[in-house]
C-alpha cells in the first residue's frame, strides 16, 4: 500500500513500524484549456481542468461513483472517511481495504464480510523511540451467501456514520450495513442461504434455539438472529439458514470475555435480541450550541426499519468522548474493547446526547505581559524584523502558502495589540493580496488558482501539496490557514470580507473541508469531520491496512477555530456553530485519543503518554515524515494559536508530555524550540520563559515568528494557566490563573461595543474591535504611539465618584494628574511580607459609594531596575463611615519584580494574602492605598499620576 505524501517537507522517512512502500512523484502543472472562471464576488475560481485529479482504478478521476449502485444517495460521494476505501479502491480494484467500524472491523471478500473481533492488541518499537499498537484485522468469521462470488463490491447507501457495502455476482447478492459504534451488522440477501464461516477457527456452539444460535470463535461470542421460524445448521465451520424464505438477518458481537459466566452471556443475547430485527437505515447528527451556558449539545440519532415485530430500537456502543460526556442515558456493565479504549453500550434506544461545555477561543493572548518596558521594546523590535516579510514563504502551494498567512495573521494580530500599526499594516496587506490572488481565476492560470471538480464535488488548489489533489488529503489542513487568516483580515476590513468581495471564495474553502449545510449539494457534508469518532481523518481514500490515519490534530483545530473566528468576524452563525461543534468535540477527542490524558485508552505496554498518529486500528508514535521526538510530540501542537488552547486545558498533562520529549530525545529540544516551549507555557509558563530567554539562537519553525513566541510565552507567564472552572457567554473569551487569581479575557470583533458575562459573574465590557482583561486594560486598535498596548487607562479626570482612582503626587487618590514617580523603600534584606513596613500611602476620603459587588482592581506600575528579588506588596484598607476604623482591610501576594528594565504591571490577579471585614457600602467613607517592599534590598519605582491606579468595587 502506498502512503500519501508527507504533510511536511522532504526528505523523509516514514517513522513507524508499518511496512509500507513509498512513491513520490514530481508533477507538473500544466492547463489543459483556458481556464473558465466561475465568480463569486469579486473573487472566482475554475471549473476547467488545471492538474492531477483524484485517481485509482478505472475511470476514477472522472467517475467517481463507478463503484456505487444506483441505489446510493445523489450528489457527491464522501472522502476522508473510515471507509473511504470501498470507494477509493486504491489498492485494490475489487474489493476494500479493512474497515475499522469499531468495535467490530470488517474486510469485503468476494464470498462475503469479513469480521474481526480483536481484542488483544500487537505492540511494536520502544517507549523512548518510534512504535506503535495495533488491534490489527484478524479475521473470526466471513458473512455471506452460499456460493457467492462477487466480482467487486459496491457502496449501495451510506449515512453519517454507517455505509452498506453490496455484492452481486448475477445470481446472488448481498447487502450490509455497517457503522462506527454499531455491535450488529445487518444483511439482505437473495439467491443462496445465509453462510457464516468461522474462517478463524471452529466455532463453539454454546446456545441454538429456533433462529438465533450463539457461538465463540477465538474468544469472541457472536450471536446469529434469523427470521422467525428459521433455524441454523451447523456443519464444520459453517452455519448456514435458509430464513425461512425471507431475505434478512443480523449477526451481533457480544461484550464478554471469556471469563463471562454463561448466565450473563445468555442474558445479553435475549436483551441484544430484542432489537435484532429493527435493522439500523440511518443515522444522523445535530448539534447546538448554547452560547449564554457555553454547552455544545450533541445527538446522535438512529433510523431503524422494523424486518419483523415492532421494535424500533437498537443497540449502540459509545468511545470514550461520548460517554464521559453522555447525558440522560446510562450504560450497561459490560463494554467492548477498541483501539480507543473502551466502549460503553447502551441498549434499547433511537439516539443518545452528548454535552460538553465548549472553553471558548481568542484571536491571540493580551499583551499583559508585553505591553510596557523593556518587553515591549523587545517585541517591536522583532516585530520590526519581520515587517517587511510578514509571510516568509517557504513554498508556493496550498499548505506552505497557507502556513505563511498563518504566520502573517499572528503578526498582524500581536502588532495591533501593541500599537505597531506599521508592521500590522504590512501583514494585513501580505494577507490581502495573497488571498486576492489565490481567490481569482483567469484565462491560462494554472498556479495560486482554486479548481471545483463538479464529479468529486471538491475545491482543489494548485500548486497542490501532500495529495491534496490526487487524493484530497489534508484540505482541512491547508484551507483551515486560508480560513484564519481571511478572518483576522476581515477584522480590520470588513468590507474585503463581504459577500459582494471574497467572503463566498472563503465559505467555499469552508465548504470544501467541511461542508457545514446539508442543503448544498456542492460538497459532502462535513467531508473531513467523522461525526461519530469525534476527529477529522487526512486520508481522502484510507486505503491503509490500518485504517484511514491523522497526524496534526492541532492542525485540524486550526480549521475548526478559523470557522469560529470567521463566523463571528462575519456574524455567520452557522459558521461559528460548526466551529464551535467541531473544536469542542474534536478537543476532547484529541485529550482522548492522540493524549490519553487519564491514561486509560492506550495499552499498557505502548509506554507513551502521546501518540503523534491515530489509525483506524491504533496509533503510533511516529509521524510520515521524522523520527525525531521534536517532530512526532510537536505536530500535534502546531501551530500555536488562541484557539489552541485546549491544549492547556490539562496542565499537569501538558508537562508529562513536554517531560516525555525530553526523555525521550536524550534532552532538550533542538529543532522545533519555539513551538514545544509554547506548547509548555500552557503547563508551565515560567520554565519556558526561562528557555526561550536562555537560548535566543533558536531557528523558528516554518509557521512561527520569534515575535509570536516571546510574545505567546511572556503573556502566559503573566497569565498564568487556563482555568477552565468557568465559561463565558461569548465565544472568543478564556480565563487565566496564576497565584490563585483569574484574568478574564475576550474580544470583540464586531463594530460595536460588548458586555461578556461568565458563569461566576464577572463582567467585561469591550470597545469595538478590540481585547479587555479585568485589570482595565483594553486593546481597540492602537495608534503608531503604542495606544493599544497596556498603558493606564485615559489620562481625562474620571467623573465624580468614579470608581477608578489614580495614586496621585501628595498621596491623594483621585483624578489622573501628569505622568511622574515615587520610590518604594526597600525592605532591607528583611521579609515584611503581609506587614506595611515604610509603605508610601494614598489616601481618599468623604467617599458615598454603593457598593456593587466583586473585587478590588489596581494596577500599579513598577520598576526595579535591574534589582534581583525585590517584592512590592499592597494592601488596601476601606473605613466605610470615616470613623476611623477600617471596616474591610484586604492584603494582596507580593509581586516579585523582574531584574529588567521597564516597567511592569502589579495587579489583583496576584491574589489576595488575606482579607478581613465585610464589603459594604460607603457613606463618607474613606479608602487607603499602602505599598511597600516585602522582600528585597533594593527600592522600586512606582509611576503615579497617570500610570498606576486603583478601581473599587462601588457605582
Amino acid at each position: 500500500m502506498n502512503p500519501p505524501v508527507p504533510h511536511r517537507r522532504t526528505p523523509w522517512v516514514l517513522a513507524t513500524t508499518t511496512a509500507l512502500a513509498v512513491v513520490v512523484a514530481g508533477l507538473a502543472l500544466t492547463a489543459t484549456a483556458p481556464a473558465e472562471a466561475a465568480t463569486v464576488g469579486a473573487g472566482s475560481y475554475t471549473t476547467d481542468r488545471v492538474g492531477p485529479l483524484p485517481s485509482g482504478c478505472g475511470d476514477l478521476s472522472t467517475n467517481p461513483r463507478q463503484f456505487v449502485t444506483a441505489n446510493a444517495p445523489a450528489g457527491p460521494v464522501p472522502t476522508n472517511d473510515w471507509w473511504s476505501s470501498l470507494l477509493y479502491k486504491r489498492t485494490n480494484c475489487a474489493y476494500s481495504e479493512p474497515l475499522h467500524a469499531h468495535p467490530v472491523s470488517y474486510q469485503p471478500f468476494g464470498d462475503g464480510l469479513g469480521f474481526s473481533a480483536t481484542s488483544t492488541p500487537t505492540i511494536t518499537g520502544t517507549a523512548t523511540g518510534v512504535g506503535e499498537y495495533k488491534y490489527a484485522y484478524a479475521e473470526d468469521i466471513r458473512v455471506g451467501v452460499t456460493a457467492l462470488g462477487a466480482p467487486v463490491v459496491k457502496v449501495d447507501d451510506w449515512t453519517d456514520w454507517t455505509v452498506s457495502p453490496y455484492w452481486s455476482d448475477g445470481t446472488r447478492t448481498l447487502r450490509a450495513t455497517i457503522g462506527h459504534g454499531l455491535p450488529f451488522t445487518y444483511f439482505r440477501t437473495s439467491g443462496g442461504e445465509a453462510l457464516i464461516n468461522a474462517t478463524g477457527g471452529s466455532p463453539t456452539v454454546w446456545s441454538s434455539s429456533g433462529g438465533t444460535i450463539g457461538f465463540n470463535v477465538r474468544g469472541h461470542d457472536y450471536v446469529a438472529y434469523a427470521p422467525t421460524g428459521a433455524s441454523w445448521t451447523v456443519s464444520g465451520g459453517r452455519i448456514t439458514s435458509n430464513l425461512a424464505g425471507r431475505d434478512y438477518f443480523s449477526v451481533a458481537l457480544l461484550p464478554t470475555t471469556p471469563s463471562t459466566d454463561a448466565a450473563t452471556r445468555a442474558a445479553l443475547a435475549t436483551s441484544y435480541g430484542r432489537y435484532a430485527h429493527a435493522h439500523v437505515t440511518g443515522t444522523r447528527v445535530s448539534y447546538s450550541y448554547d452560547q449564554a451556558s457555553s454547552r455544545v449539545t450533541t445527538t446522535y440519532a438512529f433510523t431503524t426499519t422494523p424486518r419483523e415485530g415492532t421494535a424500533t430500537q437498537t443497540v449502540v456502543s459509545l468511545y470514550p468522548h461520548q460517554w464521559k460526556a453522555l447525558t440522560g442515558a446510562t450504560p450497561i456493565g459490560q463494554s467492548y474493547p477498541s483501539p480507543r479504549g473502551r466502549m460503553k453500550v447502551l441498549t434499547g434506544v433511537s439516539e443518545f446526547r452528548t454535552a460538553m461545555t465548549y472553553h471558548g477561543v481568542l484571536p491571540e493572548l493580551p499583551a499583559v505581559g508585553t505591553g510596557a518596558g523593556a518587553d515591549l521594546a523587545q517585541l517591536k523590535d522583532q516585530l520590526a524584523a519581520v515587517r517587511g516579510n510578514p509571510m516568509d514563504l517557504r513554498g508556493g502551494d496550498t499548505y506552505w502558502n497557507g502556513k505563511g498567512l498563518g504566520r502573517a495573521a499572528r503578526i498582524a494580530e500581536i502588532a495591533d495589540l501593541v500599537g505597531d500599526t506599521e508592521t500590522r499594516t504590512a501583514a494585513l496587506n501580505a494577507i490581502r493580496a495573497t488571498l486576492n490572488d489565490w481567490f481569482t481565476a483567469t484565462a491560462g492560470k494554472t498556479s495560486r488558482v482554486f479548481y471545483y471538480d463538479r464529479n468529486w464535488g471538491t475545491l482543489i488548489g494548485y500548486p497542490a501539496s501532500y495529495g491534496s489533489d490526487q487524493e484530497l488529503n489534508d484540505h482541512h489542513f491547508h484551507y483551515g490557514y486560508f480560513i484564519a487568516a481571511a478572518a483576522t483580515l476581515a477584522k480590520f476590513d470588513p468590507t474585503w470580507a463581504t459577500t459582494a468581495q471574497y467572503g463566498g471564495m472563503v465559505d467555499l474553502l469552508i465548504r470544501d473541508a467541511n461542508n457545514y449545510s446539508r442543503a448544498d449539494t456542492r460538497f459532502p457534508y462535513l467531508r473531513d469531520f467523522d461525526i461519530y469518532a469525534g476527529h477529522d481523518w487526512a486520508s481522502g481514500h484510507g486505503s491503509f491496512n490500518a485504517g484511514n490515519n491523522q497526524e496534526s490534530s492541532s492542525e485540524g483545530m486550526n480549521f475548526a477555530n478559523a470557522l469560529i473566528q470567521w463566523g463571528q468576524a462575519t456574524g455567520n452563525t452557522a459558521v461559528r456553530d460548526a466551529g464551535v461543534f467541531i473544536h469542542t468535540t474534536q478537543a476532547a477527542a484529541i485529550q482522548e485519543y492522540w493524549f490519553d490524558v487519564d491514561d486509560e485508552n492506550f495499552p499498557a505496554g505502548f509506554g507513551h503518554s502521546t501518540a503523534g498518529m491515530v489509525w483506524g486500528d491504533g496509533a503510533a508514535y511516529a509521524t510520515w515524515f521524522s523520527a525525531d521526538p521534536e517532530m512526532i510530540q510537536g505536530i500535534n501542537m502546531l501551530p500555536v494559536t488562541g484557539g489552541h488552547l485546549y491544549l492547556g486545558h490539562r496542565p499537569a498533562y501538558t508537562r508529562t508530555n513536554y517531560a516525555e520529549l525530553v526523555r525521550n530525545n536524550g534532552g532538550e529540544p533542538t529543532v522545533w524550540q519555539d513551538i514545544l516551549w509554547e506548547f509548555l507555557a500552557l503547563g508551565d509558563p515560567d520554565a519556558a520563559l526561562t528557555k526561550l530567554r536562555a537560548n535566543p539562537g533558536y531557528t523558528p519553525e516554518e509557521g512561527e515568528s520569534r515575535a509570536h513566541t516571546f510574545h505567546w510565552i511572556r503573556n502566559l507567564a503573566a497569565l498564568g494557566q487556563v482555568d477552565t472552572g468557568v465559561t463565558a457567554n461569548h465565544p472568543l473569551a478564556a480565563v487565566f490563573t496564576r497565584n490563585g487569581a483569574r484574568t478574564y479575557v475576550a474580544s470583540n470583533i464586531t463594530a460595536a461595543p460588548l458586555t461578556v458575562t461568565w458563569s461566576d459573574g464577572t463582567q467585561l465590557t469591550i470597545a469595538a474591535g478590540g481585547t479587555a482583561t479585568t485589570g482595565a486594560y483594553t486593546w481597540s486598535g492602537g495608534d503608531a504611539n503604542g495606544g493599544a498596548s497596556p498603558t493606564p487607562p485615559p489620562t481625562t479626570p474620571p467623573p465624580a465618584g468614579s470608581p477608578t482612582r489614580y495614586l496621585l503626587p501628595g498621596g491623594g487618590l483621585g483624578a489622573a494628574s501628569g505622568a511622574t514617580t515615587t520610590t518604594v523603600a526597600s525592605a532591607g534584606g528583611t521579609n515584611h511580607d503581609g506587614t506595611p513596613t515604610n509603605p508610601v500611602v494614598f489616601t481618599a476620603t468623604g467617599l458615598t459609594m454603593t457598593y456593587s459587588g466583586g473585587q478590588t482592581a489596581f494596577d500599579l506600575f513598577l520598576d526595579a531596575g535591574q534589582a534581583v528579588g525585590n517584592g512590592v506588596q499592597a494592601r488596601i484598607s476601606y473605613d466605610l463611615t470615616g470613623d476611623g476604623s477600617f471596616d474591610r482591610v484586604e492584603t494582596y501576594r507580593y509581586f516579585a519584580t523582574d531584574p529588567v528594565p521597564g516597567y511592569e504591571h502589579y495587579m489583583q490577579n496576584a491574589g489576595l494574602l488575606s482579607a478581613t471585614g465585610t464589603p459594604g457600602n460607603l457613606s463618607n467613607g474613606t479608602v487607603k492605598v499602602e505599598v511597600w517592599s516585602a522582600i528585597g534590598t533594593n527600592p522600586t519605582t512606582l509611576g503615579i499620576g497617570d500610570r498606576s491606579f486603583v478601581t473599587l468595587p462601588y457605582a
